[in-house]
């Protein structure tokens, strides 16, 4: 009767390990989240690449417009007869960036976990974790990228705060209408997609000729 239990035992234990080692395998994201910026998609990517060099984070570049960190290790509570069953709990991110204008584009991270409780998946996700987004805006404003406007024809403004496509069309050009046109030069679509200091590339034909409008650049 012992050894029959013993037996029993075993085939259990080896059925919970045959099901985590399929629970492991598992290429779903466990969360996903994502974060709209005013910079190309290459631009993102480096700024991005910036902010896990930074933290120490190691990862492998998939493709020009995303990569993939190495696992590591979560600090999540686990009783031996879990990790015998489950393995070790950790997780990763993958990072796309996906252009949706020639100077916008979308941060999107799928966190990846293995044997983390449903409920601890939060605090695992890459703005909680790393606090991946806020570092992003503060590299990119301490080493902002090189503005992909037109150099030629035109003078450069820096958006002032609080202030959208439109105040700075009305006060380059004297009408706010032409903010369009100014969006469309630069790789924009609407007026709100813009921050402050942000270099913006007006058009000489758009500008106001009584000189008492002073640009933020030497005209081009």
């Amino acid at each position: 009767m012992g050894r029959r239990l013993r037996k029993i035992a075993a085939s259990l234990i080896c059925a919970l390990l045959m099901f985590g080692c399929f629970a492991r395998s598992e290429s779903q994201p466990s969360a996903s989240e994502g974060r709209l910026v005013n910079f190309s998609a290459k631009d993102s990517m480096n700024l991005v690449k910036g902010v896990l060099r930074s933290d120490g984070v190691l990862f492998i570049r998939d493709s020009d417009d995303s990569l993939t960190t190495l696992w590591s290790s979560a600090d999540t509570t686990q009783t031996f007869f879990q990790s015998l069953i489950s393995g070790s709990p950790r997780y990763r991110y993958r990072v796309e960036v996906v252009p949706r204008s020639a100077n916008q584009s979308e941060i999107v991270v799928n966190l990846f976990t293995e044997n983390i409780p449903s409920d601890e998946i939060e605090r695992f996700q890459a703005s909680q974790r790393l606090n991946l987004f806020n570092k992003f805006e503060h590299l990119a404003a301490k080493f902002p990228p090189a503005p992909s406007a037109p150099r030629k024809g035109g003078v450069l403004f820096s958006v002032l705060p609080n202030e959208d496509l439109k105040a700075l069309a009305k006060r380059a050009t004297g009408n706010a209408d032409n903010w369009r046109q100014i969006a469309n030069d630069n790789g924009l679509s609407s007026p709100s997609q813009v921050k402050p200091f942000e270099t913006i590339w007006v058009r000489n034909s758009l500008l106001q000729t009584s000189g008492e409008v002073a640009p933020t650049s030497a005209s081009h």
